[in-house]
């Protein structure tokens, strides 16, 4: 009788393990995968503006490419591009601190830095373009948390804001203050 019960046993043992065996091989495995977020990549907007002379507007896109940069918070592309505005600005004849500001930028693998710069290039577009718009609008805009709350303008050829000074971290943070017409 003994015996019976074992062999009973044994056997709704064995016959439990491998129904179960076969429901793991027929169910499909089931791996999940963290997909790792992608950092979105701006484009700056095509520049509706017109400037009184040519050499105004192609200045001022190499700056909206710079700022483009520094949105997406690249700073091998912000090297670049303010490379490529050292030339335009030399061109117009801007001022020195412009031509050193533009430098650094280029040199520095900082982005912080390059933002920092920023700062400076962004004055002299601002005086250079003022009164110079024959038709359209550019924007000035403002966030008052950079620098430590001590607050920085950027130039814009979009309303969307595109913060250059945080990026991602806080693209929309600021506002417009002026449209230079």
């Amino acid at each position: 009788m003994k015996l019976f019960k074992l062999l009973t046993i044994a056997f709704v043992l064995t016959a439990f393990v491998a129904c179960n065996e076969d429901k793991k091989k027929s169910e499909p495995e089931v791996v999940t995968v963290e997909a790792t977020p992608q950092k979105t990549v701006y484009s700056p907007a095509k520049t509706e503006a017109e400037f009184k002379d040519p050499k105004l507007a192609d200045m001022f896109d190499s700056y909206i490419n710079l700022k483009t940069a520094l949105v997406n918070t690249n700073n091998v592309i912000t090297s670049g591009a303010s490379l490529a505005l050292i030339k335009k600005m030399k061109d117009l004849e801007a001022d020195n601190a412009t031509v050193i500001a533009l430098e650094t930028i280029a040199k520095s693998n900082d982005i912080e830095e390059q933002r920092k710069e920023f700062v400076v290039v962004t004055t002299t577009v601002e005086s250079m373009i003022k009164n110079q718009i024959a038709s359209g609008t550019i924007y000035k805009q403002f966030c008052p948390m950079a620098f430590g709350n001590k607050g920085a303008y950027w130039l814009s050829n979009s309303k969307d804001i595109k913060n250059p000074y945080f990026g991602d971290k806080m693209l929309k943070c600021g506002r417009i203050t002026e449209e230079l017409k």
